[in-house]
């Protein structure tokens, strides 16, 4: 489902999205976190893509600041001691086969994927902290116990200033409004032929039904 057919999402934050990422979104349903600076930071994507393609990730985390930070706790070793402890820790375990219990029934709840599991390794490891760190800031705190954590281990990425200017907010929305005329354009152009191939079927129909007449006659 494209971007425009959610009214709930600005302009502006679509603009801002598409700064963050160097691309104009895709799958776009909302904002699931704001960051204190004001900019989103964690998207909710639909479980399908327009085309069709499947999409697990339900929170997607946008700013680069905040994943610049998390990439680096990623290198440190940081989900590989998370995947051990889950082995020697039953409660952890437990709390974190909650979380991906949330995950699946937020995204069931747009759309269900059959046989895909839920993201960023849950039940049982850790192969995406920029998922779970996007799942507990979506989801507030309490809910996914390792991406708590993790944020916890950030410093304050919004403390310097946003992780997009202004003007290139501005050039990413310049993006954005070019991108969606193509998408409306060809758009058109489709229904054009459509209708086109449907009137032409339309007066075969009629024909045939005419010859068919005049045989009965």
């Amino acid at each position: 489902m494209t971007t425009e057919n959610h009214p709930t999402v600005s302009d502006e934050d679509v603009a801002a999205i598409a700064a963050q990422l160097g691309r104009v979104p895709r799958g776009l349903r909302g904002v699931a976190h704001r960051c204190p600076c004001g900019n989103p930071d964690v998207v909710e994507t639909a479980p399908r893509l327009p085309d069709g393609t499947p999409f697990p990730t339900l929170y997607y985390l946008t700013c680069p600041k905040a994943a610049s930070l998390i990439g680096t706790l990623e290198a440190d070793g940081v989900m590989k001691d998370q995947t051990a402890r889950l082995a020697e820790d039953p409660e952890l375990a437990a709390a974190y086969q909650k979380a991906h219990e949330d995950y699946i029934a937020r995204r069931d709840a747009i759309e269900v994927l059959e046989g895909f599991p839920s993201a960023g390794g849950m039940p049982d490891r850790v192969k995406c902290l920029h998922v779970l760190a996007g799942h507990s800031l979506a989801a507030g705190e309490g809910v996914n116990p390792l991406g708590d954590e993790a944020l916890g281990m950030l410093e304050d990425w919004w403390a310097k200033g946003p992780c997009v200017s202004a003007a290139e907010v501005a050039a990413a929305g310049e993006r954005v409004a070019r991108n969606r005329a193509k998408e409306q354009d060809h758009e058109a152009v489709i229904a054009a032929k459509e209708q086109k191939t449907a009137e032409r079927a339309a007066k075969r129909a009629a024909q045939e039904a005419g010859e068919a007449g005049e045989a009965d006659a």
